[in-house]
């Protein structure tokens, strides 16, 4: 989700979804204390007034409060409380609310990967937007805009932040082996170059979680599809063991350092042990705070296809702003959502001061994504992940979305750890998840 330093982002990954909502759905089927789901209709000419009060964690409290003055300033006789209820507990927190209807602010923020299950398990827990922010469509990645939306089109949060995908890699390694990274075209090419620097560096490929790995999901995305496909269980489809397979080479030829968690991944990276990093453009501020040592070591280039001029990125975290059911001022608390989120320069403040990379596509059309960065040796990084932010392959959401990342993120442990054969094990997690949620698996 939101931007560089914060550990929780790897955690909070695509296959990473079951924090409590596998948990959560048997007491969770629309908000105790909701019966009717609230909407705003028309459009309100009403000048905002009164408070609300905000959920968020770390820098985006830390930019929502910022804002929130600003917004303040701009109408008087508003208020706004942003409450940073930091990342460990959020989701209990705001899953308790959800399932009693009562509790919890008039805002949420709610990851963009989680906000599916939510609206499907609390189906009358947060305000239907539909009627504001349907004429937004076309300024948010179609990506983006499928997480915020119900089967039906309803519209229930705006896009925050977004994480398009790319490859960072270590310039001076690629310089020793003699490998030139803009020649990494496909995931073939990866495999033979990380060869190569194996045998002229002695480093790694690249650095995977040990325990729950995020890169099988990512992998996925990019070739258009997530665990779902029309409804039915689609994790033994030939792309699941496309994404699947390549990380098992990858393993099977020893160019993976196994390292635990966010920690793992920040200190290795700066001891050199893997030489490319296929992530999001928050990881930039992880690298120009945490590793401001290694300035003008790294480079950015695409995620190599899966087939040759095939698709060149995915998506990695990524974080929304919801209106509760619950909120006594629910046209205010869409005032201040939507003067955050559908204002190019509020997006580009909070990407220039909190580092939150702008899902608002009249954004990533400001200056600032051009400029040459010092720390890529002048390479204008930004301005990659701002070409990239617009072709993020669109992938189903559904309820279950949790459930299915739990068996299979035990599936891909098997592969990677154990040797289990990719197909198997992928075979089956589609029936392991078939049974969970009741959904036929893709023929």
């Amino acid at each position: 989700m939101h931007g560089p330093t914060r550990r929780e982002l790897l955690s909070a990954g695509l296959a990473g979804g079951a924090l409590l909502l596998t948990g959560a759905t048997g007491c969770a089927t629309g908000g105790a204390g909701t019966p009717d789901a609230k909407r705003l209709t028309g459009s309100s000419g009403a000048t905002p007034t009164g408070k609300v009060t905000v959920w968020s964690w770390d820098v985006a409290a830390k930019a929502l409060k910022r804002l929130g003055t600003a917004f303040e300033q701009a109408h008087p006789g508003t208020t706004v409380e942003v409450v940073d209820i930091g990342y460990d507990n959020a989701y209990d927190k705001i899953t308790v609310g959800l399932g009693a209807g009562s509790g919890l602010p008039d805002i949420l923020t709610v990851e963009a990967h989680k906000l599916p299950s939510y609206i499907g398990n609390f189906p009358n827990a947060l305000v239907d937007l539909t009627s504001r922010a349907e004429g937004l469509k076309s300024q948010y990645p179609p990506a983006s805009w499928r997480t915020v939306t119900d089967a039906g089109g309803r519209v229930f949060a705006l896009p925050w932040d977004s994480g398009p995908c790319a490859l960072f890699y270590r310039r001076d390694l690629f310089q020793q082996a003699g490998l030139d990274p803009a020649a990494l075209a496909t995931w073939d090419d990866y495999l033979a170059a990380g060869t190569t620097l194996k045998n002229a560096t002695g480093r790694k490929l690249l650095i995977l979680d040990g325990k729950q790995d995020t890169t099988f999901a990512q992998l996925l995305q990019q070739q258009g599809q997530s665990w779902f496909v029309d409804g039915k269980v689609a994790v033994a489809t030939p792309a699941a063991e496309r994404a699947l397979t390549l990380l098992k080479q990858l393993v099977d030829r020893d160019l993976v350092d196994f390292e635990n968690g966010w920690d793992g991944l920040v200190s290795g990276t700066h001891d050199g042990k893997a030489a490319t990093t296929p992530t999001a453009a928050w990881w930039d501020g992880t690298l120009t705070t945490d590793l401001a040592d290694l300035g003008g070591k790294f480079g950015v280039v695409p995620l190599p296809a899966f087939t040759p001029g095939g698709t060149r990125t995915s998506n990695s975290g990524g974080s929304t702003l919801c209106v509760t059911a619950q909120s006594r001022n629910p046209e205010t608390a869409w005032a201040f959502v939507s003067h955050l989120l559908a204002d190019k320069s509020n997006q580009v403040s909070m990407m220039r001061q909190e580092g939150l990379f702008p899902a608002f596509l009249p954004a990533l059309d400001d200056p600032y994504f051009q400029q040459p960065a010092p720390y890529y040796a002048g390479q204008p990084a930004m301005r990659l992940f701002a070409e990239l932010a617009r072709a993020i392959p669109t992938v189903e959401r559904t309820a279950d979305d949790s459930k299915a990342g739990d068996i299979v993120t035990t599936a891909v442990n098997q592969v990677l750890h154990n040797g289990a054969d990719p197909g198997t094990a992928l075979r089956s997690a589609a029936r392991q998840i078939a049974t969970a949620t009741g959904r036929q698996s893709v023929s």
